[in-house]
C-alpha cells in the first residue's frame, strides 16, 4: 500500500475513529494515542522518503492532534481535515490564477480518449469552479471545526465532502453536456 492510499484512508477514518474513541475514553488518552500513531505514521513516511505531498497531510494531523492534546481541545483536531481543505483550495486557487490547467492534466492521465477542442477547453477552464467548490469545502469544513455536533463533524470530514466533490463534478458534467457542447455539434 504507497502512502497515498494510506493519506486516504486515513482521511477516510481518521475523524469516525476519533468520535467513536472518544465514547470509551478520555479527550487526553485519544489525543494522545493518536499523537503516538500520527507519529509513527509520519516517521514512516520520513523512512520511506515519500515526497512533501504524502508527508504534509500525516504531519498536519500530529501537530494539530499534539497541540490539542496540550490544549485539551477537540477544537485542534477538527482543524485538520480544514487545514487539508484549505490546501487543496490554494493550490487549485494557485493553478487558476497562473492558468495551469490541473484538471485537463488529471483528465489526460486517465483518460485516454480524443476529447476535442471544445470539450478540452471548458476542462482546461475549470479550474476556477473547482478552487470555489474546495473554497466552500474549506469553509463547510470551518464551520465544523466550532460545530458541537462531533458525529457531524466526523461524517463531514469523512465522506461528506467527497459526497459534495462527487455532487460538484456531477453539475460540471450536466452543464457541459447540456448548455456547451449540444450547441457546439
Amino acid at each position: 500500500m504507497n502512502t497515498s492510499s494510506l493519506n486516504t484512508f486515513l482521511s477516510l477514518t481518521f475523524a469516525p475513529l476519533f468520535v467513536l474513541a472518544l465514547r470509551f475514553f478520555e479527550f487526553e488518552n485519544v489525543a494522545l494515542s493518536f499523537t503516538f500513531l500520527m507519529f509513527i505514521y509520519l516517521v514512516f513516511v520520513l523512512i520511506t522518503k515519500q515526497n512533501l505531498k504524502s508527508i504534509a497531510t500525516p504531519f498536519i494531523y500530529f501537530v494539530l492532534v499534539l497541540i490539542a492534546y496540550y490544549y485539551s481541545s477537540i477544537e485542534f483536531v477538527k482543524l485538520a481535515p480544514t487545514f487539508i481543505s484549505g490546501a487543496f483550495f490554494i493550490f487549485f486557487l494557485n493553478a487558476y490564477i497562473q492558468k495551469k490547467s490541473i484538471v485537463l492534466k488529471m483528465m489526460k492521465r486517465f483518460y485516454k480518449k480524443e476529447l476535442g477542442e471544445t470539450k478540452e477547453n471548458y476542462i482546461a477552464q475549470s479550474d476556477g469552479y473547482w478552487a470555489f467548490i474546495l473554497f466552500i469545502n474549506t469553509l463547510i469544513q470551518l464551520f465544523f471545526v466550532f460545530y458541537d455536533n462531533n458525529a457531524l463533524w466526523a461524517f463531514y470530514s469523512s465522506v461528506g465532502w467527497y459526497l459534495l466533490m462527487l455532487f460538484a463534478l456531477i453539475l460540471q458534467i450536466l452543464y457541459g453536456n447540456i448548455f456547451l457542447f449540444r450547441e457546439k455539434q
